[in-house]
């Protein structure tokens, strides 16, 4: 598989940008987490920018394990220690097709989950590890995405991206979001089938490298059509 390729379901929906930001060879992450953020920060920024995207349309969630899901753009934001926005208390984001906006995620072994309507333009990203996949945060974002913009899940197109996986970890929250995927009703659903934890040249893992590492950003966008 090429870098990236499992997008590619993403990458054709018209006007959508996507992107996985993964391991950076030259940024030293052996220290605590928010020294590491903001080291990797100006690296993520350029990515946001390689996507067409300025930082104040990057929207990023304050990913505390949890299953709650916010509007991009109508929510409460604090401050994080790297000095940039969050929304507070959520793991999960959605917007609609005519926001302008940029979603962010950041994961070390935890699954990001990218979702896109096909027909109304509408997306979302997800922070799903054990925590937030027990909690079924893909249905509480189907469901938001029903009641904020009327999408119909069988329009919807998700992908699961590199995330821990047996034998490196003992759950296998992979497995169990693909099942909540089809029950949800998610149209077409795309499971990358990469290990964080099976390649420390490509991905930071947080389980396998102790704490003492970076995160890659899953990111998700549409401009405003002018």
């Amino acid at each position: 598989m090429k870098e990236n390729d499992y997008l590619q379901p993403l990458r054709q929906i018209d006007g959508l940008q996507v992107a996985f930001v993964a391991r950076i060879s030259s940024v030293n992450v052996d220290a605590e987490r928010d020294e590491v953020m903001s080291r990797l920060r100006d690296h993520h920024a350029r990515s946001v920018a390689a996507l067409g995207f300025s930082t104040a349309q990057w929207w990023r969630a304050e990913q505390v394990h949890g299953n709650k899901v916010a509007v991009a753009g109508h929510s409460v934001s604090i401050m994080a220690a790297d000095g940039l926005p969050v929304i507070e208390g959520v793991d999960g984001m959605i917007a609609s097709s005519d926001s302008g906006l940029v979603l962010a995620i950041y994961v070390a072994d935890c699954g990001p989950i990218w979702l896109a309507d096909t027909a109304n333009g509408a997306f979302a990203l997800l922070h799903s590890g054990k925590k937030g996949t027990e909690g079924n945060i893909l249905g509480e974002a189907v469901e938001m995405m029903q009641r904020s913009f009327g999408s119909r899940p069988e329009n919807l197109v998700g992908v699961l991206g590199p995330c821990i996986r047996p034998p490196h970890y003992e759950f296998d929250f992979a497995a169990e979001i693909s099942r909540q995927a089809a029950a949800a009703g998610v149209g077409r659903f795309f499971d990358c089938r990469l290990c964080t934890a099976s390649d420390l040249s490509k991905y930071y893992s947080y389980r396998k490298e102790k704490g003492r590492t970076g995160r890659m950003m899953a990111l998700i966008g549409r401009q405003n059509k002018q």
